[in-house]
């Protein structure tokens, strides 16, 4: 008879491919591996414990789109928008923080609805819109697109409410601009998980979207 049940190795399968996921090579190149946070249930723990900043690259979109008037943003028909593997794994982001405990504080997006409709779908209250984190791309000047990554670096470093995380949705370029060619190769849907530290901010894990429902797994 076999030591482990059908259901049991499913749940190491999905264990050990998280670990992999989180100690993935671009977070080591881009911050070293002393802060990084390896073990799920870990993570778990100190997310649980708040005080973190996660960044997140806005859902799955329809490549066949594009944002043809970036002015207009209540245009939305004229937007790059969430497709349905977008609107699912964003649910099941939200489902999967909510099961694990992990407490959620300020909730800011992109103008985007790509960005505002994932963290309304991952049933975050009160999220809150902002230039700060909006793709500007060639619509605006290189010294405002400057002026965002910075923006977006200061809130990486600003120490959530007590006992709670802060979670800021955007898009790949500010990602990218803010961060450094490390993550480059951000996925739609993917976390960077940090850890402020004074006037600076640590890196402790980047988690794809479809993985958090894996962490609640996980933790049971």
């Amino acid at each position: 008879m076999s030591m482990f049940s059908r259901g049991a190795v499913g749940i190491l399968v999905a264990a050990t491919s998280l670990v992999l996921t989180l100690i993935g090579p671009s977070s080591a190149q881009s911050q070293g591996s002393e802060g990084l946070i390896r073990d799920p249930k870990q993570l778990v723990q100190s997310l649980r414990s708040g005080g973190y900043v996660i960044v997140v690259r806005h859902g799955a979109t329809f490549s066949d789109q594009a944002d043809t008037d970036p002015f207009n943003f209540d245009d939305i028909a004229k937007q790059r928008n969430l497709n349905e593997k977008g609107k699912q794994l964003a649910n099941a982001f939200g489902e999967a923080i909510r099961r694990v405990g992990i407490p959620v504080g300020e909730v800011y997006t992109s103008n985007f609805n790509r960005a505002f409709e994932t963290a309304v779908l991952a049933g975050f209250k009160d999220a809150k819109k902002t230039p700060d984190l909006t793709e500007g791309g060639l619509v605006v000047s290189p010294d405002e697109n400057s002026r965002r990554a910075a923006a977006l670096r200061n809130m990486l470093a600003r120490a959530p409410e007590n006992g709670k995380n802060t979670f800021l949705i955007t898009h790949k370029p500010n990602i990218v601009d803010a961060l450094g060619r490390e993550w480059f190769d951000v996925k739609e849907g993917e976390a960077s998980i940090f850890k402020p530290e004074g006037s600076k901010y640590q890196l402790v894990a980047r988690v794809q979207m479809e993985d958090w429902p894996k962490l609640a797994v996980v933790v049971q």
